[in-house]
């Protein structure tokens, strides 16, 4: 980054005379170098260099922000997984499966621990009768889901994950009863991403504050993001946090999105299936959107 930045930075008689082809790969590699995508933080700081440039170069430097711009082109996130299709299930590793073959840039997931320290892969708080939360492993590990998948636990959804390059995983953990066990299932989630050394491969998100906190500590390297939708772009941005609203948070705050990008926080909107409000979406730059119609949404981007 700081090699980056240097080829902008100004000498105590003017500008540093700057090869344009040179400044314009270096801008490139630092916006897209990660195979993964854009990376609007890297690229903030690197427009904000660009434009203390005062050279014959200032035009063209403009038209490849442009360029550069136009090329960040909105990401899919799979809502649990791929799951609309024949032989799947939300939040089922054929799920996931699935969602690595419709090339998106990620798969959702929702994780809560049991009693006794098992995270398993579920959104809802009980399952056949049973809160999880409060459930012994032993009690749920054999029931099954639509598809006749047992209850995958988050450990079996890793080992799986990792046969599937080029995506990420987004983990959402789940709010619980008592905090306590949020904590917990923070403590537990972090231990298993970094046992298999997923680090780089996984995203955060939390319907629960405490959650968001406590990962941030922990993981500051990661990106964690909020989703309840009450947080303005300013706050989550002192809090460190990242914006995953629902899509009707937008309409009730305009500004928001432009307010969080030019803030480099990065938005992500859920669940998104109606075309016309992915394609305003699209139209107004978010990062991600998230959206149990992943082949649908990347024929728009992709026509």
């Amino acid at each position: 980054m700081l090699s980056l930045l240097a080829l902008f930075q100004k000498t105590g008689s003017g500008t540093r005379s700057v090869n344009f082809l040179s400044a314009a790969h270096a801008l490139s590699t630092g916006c897209f170098g990660n195979n993964l995508g854009y990376n609007p933080y890297i690229c903030g700081k690197l427009y904000s260099n660009l434009f203390t440039m005062k050279t014959l170069f200032y035009p063209l430097v403009l038209a490849f922000i442009a360029i550069s711009a136009l090329s960040a082109q909105t990401r899919v996130v799979a809502h649990r997984g791929f799951w609309d299709c024949e032989g799947s299930a939300q939040n089922s590793i054929a799920s996931l499966v699935n969602a690595h073959e419709a090339q998106v840039y990620g798969s959702e997931l929702d994780v809560i621990i049991t009693a006794d320290g098992v995270p398993v892969v579920h959104h809802d708080d009980s399952i056949q009768g049973l809160r999880i939360e409060e459930a012994d492993y032993a009690q749920i590990k054999d029931l099954q889901l639509s598809n006749g998948e047992v209850l995958p636990t988050l450990e079996s959804y890793l080992q799986r994950f990792l046969t599937l390059p080029d995506m990420k995983l987004v983990v959402e953990i789940k709010p619980h009863l008592r905090i306590v066990n949020e904590d917990r299932a923070v403590n537990a989630v972090v231990f298993l991403i970094q046992k298999y050394q997923l680090e780089d491969k996984v995203d955060y998100i939390s319907f629960s504050m405490n959650i968001c906190k406590e990962l941030v500590a922990r993981v500051p390297y990661a990106s964690v993001a909020y989703l309840n939708g009450e947080v303005s772009p300013a706050d989550l941005k002192v809090l460190g946090m990242n914006m995953d609203y629902h899509y009707k948070v937008f309409e009730k705050h305009p500004g928001w999105i432009a307010e969080a990008k030019a803030l480099g926080v990065t938005v992500n909107v859920w669940t998104v299936n109606d075309e016309a409000v992915m394609k305003s979406l699209i139209e107004q730059g978010v990062d991600f959107i998230t959206t149990d119609k992943p082949v649908e949404l990347n024929r728009l981007l992709h026509p």
